[in-house]
């Protein structure tokens, strides 16, 4: 492992030059790349899909879970969008495949005064979002990565895909929804992080700019 990881620091990424037409596409201080980094905090996990669900609480009446099958009863929608992680890296026209956020919704019996989801998330990851953010059209949780299954690396079986926020709103491995009446933050919203995230106001941080390195991420392990 150790020999994998100072062999990738070595391999360049290849970086892309923003063409004029699309460069209304790219928030401000990204660096776009056709490579995939993989950043998460704590190890992979890896699950059997029999002992795995997604679990539904908090203001909610139809509290319980779901199981990968029901969820793949639901009608399924393809997304090709653009990613923006904090860490200043950007892809264009990624795939997805999995289910709205607004189909699952229409089936859950959820509070009006609910106006906010926590997405709870292995390894002990949570991250905060408004429901309404999360109704947009464009808003998955997603188990196929273009054309295949989601691998372990990149949050499969299920991630949260909100492609208008900085990346780190699309919590991989998640495996519960808390609709609440109130906001409170999340794991990286706690630390230092910007509450709502929106990339082309640069909302990175909620005070001082943390202290990550602008090309941090070329360091990392990448698909």
């Amino acid at each position: 492992m150790h020999n994998k990881a100072e062999r990738l620091k070595k391999v360049n990424p290849r970086i892309v030059e923003v063409d004029s037409e699309i460069a209304h596409r790219v928030p401000p201080g990204q660096t776009v790349t056709e490579r995939f980094p993989i950043l998460h905090e704590g190890e992979v996990p890896h699950y059997s899909m029999a002992d795995w669900s997604l679990s539904i609480f908090g203001e909610a009446e139809n509290k319980g879970s779901w199981t990968f099958d029901q969820l793949l009863e639901l009608p399924q929608t393809k997304v090709v969008c653009d990613i923006h992680c904090v860490t200043r890296w950007s892809k264009l026209d990624t795939e997805w495949e999995g289910v709205r956020f607004s189909e699952l919704l229409a089936r859950l019996d959820v509070s009006p005064e609910a106006r906010y989801v926590m997405v709870r998330a292995d390894q002990d990851y949570e991250t905060n979002l408004p429901i309404e953010d999360l109704l947009r059209d464009d808003v998955i949780l997603a188990h196929r990565y273009d054309g295949a299954p989601l691998s372990d690396k990149h949050g499969g079986p299920l991630r949260l895909i909100v492609p208008h926020l900085y990346f780190w709103k699309s919590a991989k491995w998640i495996t519960g929804l808390e609709f609440m009446k109130e906001d409170r933050p999340g794991f990286w919203e706690r630390n230092g992080f910007h509450n709502y995230a929106d990339p082309f106001r640069e909302q990175r941080f909620s005070g001082e700019n943390l202290d990550i390195p602008e090309d941090e991420w070329l360091k990392k392990e990448f698909d």
